[in-house]
């Protein structure tokens, strides 16, 4: 079957997850307001309504990968919007906490399983030379859909029922994701694993330009590792795996305990405490979304252009060190305008060298990273171990804030940033510029390295 479709909207179908992934995350931070004095929750209920998400997140997220291998990534696309639409609308509609938590940890479903699912599809679909570019479409779509929530919990927080279209909302581009994936062409690479060639062909045609000696070469190539049967969690922690395995788990974990997300949670008081006004401050979340979405766009452009381990070091040097200035701006923000201004000034620095950098950077890695055979697979165990940290990160952060202080613990995040330029340098191998074929024959000539270098010691 051909796919008339452009590339173009064959990439914003298949990206439109990750702009759902973003609104969910983003509509609790203003919904919550409302939802706590409207269902009269206690701290501890509120806690729960806002982490059932990444609870539903590791769940999806886990278990997406070995049903995609087996199913294919376009019907578990359809899967995961048909999980959105009913996670959204039932948030909407709950009349009281439990039903909301129900629907809470279902959305969280749907949000794990795309945050795992779409960027192996686009890393499966993208030519050599766009897949930097492509796959880093759904970070830029999450933070898109993080802006779109900031707006909507601005314009709608006068409404009594505002926390309800806050949620509700997000069932509407969940029906188009829906429509969308029932015309976007399946994987090539699971056409070809499954005895498809014909129609792998002419998906791949389509987004290499109609360039037949590409896509035969690239045929070719996949259907030598189609001919490897499906692994399972053997080979996922086997010896050949391992690199990928170390990578993908390190870049998850650091990408949340580098402290993104508490800053983001902590920027309206950064920008009180810096002298700003409150209403500025309720505006702030809108400011930032923008400025996400535009370095966002620059980092996805240079991903194509510059090596992804060099932007992970560069990133991780300029978060550490704007971390560790931030830290000076808060100590001091009370009695010193200057100081509460620096902390500003840093903070809009560190958002950006995340945004730019490992905001997209590990998702476009962990679809690039494991053989075909396991994926689906790898990439849903990554994913899993990165909403693990999302959640343990967001559930300490309160606690560790009352603990150590605004300025102190931040610093705690600094030094995770050194550990990750670190872990860059000594775990991560690069994958620009390489086909995904190229990167499975690596890890297989590494690892028949290392046996060769065991046997000869033997």
């Amino acid at each position: 079957m051909k796919h008339k479709l452009s590339s173009g909207w064959i990439y914003f179908f298949a990206a439109l997850g990750g702009l759902l992934f973003g609104y969910d995350t983003g509509s609790i931070s203003g919904a919550i307001l409302f939802i706590q004095k409207q269902l009269s929750l206690n701290s501890w209920q509120q806690g729960c309504v806002v982490s059932a998400v990444l609870l539903g997140a590791i769940l999806g997220a886990v278990t997406i990968g070995p049903f995609s291998d087996r199913y294919g990534r376009r019907k578990l696309l359809m899967v995961t919007s048909i999980i959105f639409f009913v996670g959204a609308l039932g948030s909407g509609f709950a009349p009281e906490f439990w039903t909301l938590i129900i629907f809470r940890i279902i959305l969280g479903l749907g949000v794990g399983a795309a945050s795992a699912l779409i960027p192996t599809y686009l890393a499966e679909l993208a030519p050599v030379a766009k897949r930097g570019m492509m796959s880093g479409l759904f970070q830029l779509m999450v933070m898109t859909g993080l802006l779109t929530a900031y707006l909507f919990n601005y314009w709608l927080q006068g409404l009594y029922s505002g926390w309800r279209w806050m949620l509700g909302l997000a069932a509407i581009p969940a029906a188009i994701l829906f429509f969308g994936a029932i015309i976007l062409p399946e994987s090539p690479r699971y056409l070809v694993r499954n005895n498809n060639e014909q129609a792998a062909h002419d998906v791949l045609m389509a987004m290499n330009a109609n360039n037949k000696e590409v896509v035969d070469n690239d045929i070719e190539k996949i259907r030598q590792q189609a001919a490897i049967k499906s692994g399972g969690w053997s080979e996922l922690f086997g010896d050949m795996v391992r690199p990928a395995l170390v990578a993908a788990v390190g870049l998850a974990i650091f990408q949340q305990i580098m402290g993104c997300n508490t800053v983001l949670y902590y920027a309206p008081t950064i920008f009180t405490d810096a002298g700003f006004g409150v209403h500025f401050a309720l505006l702030s979340h809108i400011w930032i979304g923008i400025f996400n979405v535009i370095v966002t766009v620059i980092g996805i452009w240079l991903m194509n252009r510059v090596s992804r381990r060099k932007m992970l070091v560069v990133g991780g040097w300029l978060m550490a060190i704007t971390l560790f200035i931030m830290c000076w701006g808060l100590m001091h923000s009370s009695e010193s305008k200057f100081a509460a201004d620096v902390a500003v000034i840093s903070m809009i620095v560190y958002i950006a060298s995340f945004s730019g950098t490992w905001g997209p950077i590990m998702w476009t890695m962990i679809g690039e990273m494991f053989p075909l055979n396991i994926r689906g697979l790898g990439n849903s165990f990554s994913a899993g171990v990165n909403w693990t940290a999302n959640m343990i990160v967001s559930l300490t952060f309160p606690p560790l804030l009352s603990f150590f202080g605004k300025g102190t613990l931040f610093i705690g995040y600094g030094i995770c940033c050194l550990l990750a330029i670190w872990f860059v340098h000594a775990k991560v191998f690069e994958t620009q510029g390489k086909s995904l074929e190229a990167i499975e024959q690596w890890l297989r000539d590494q690892a028949a390295k290392k046996k060769a270098a065991k046997a000869a010691k033997n």
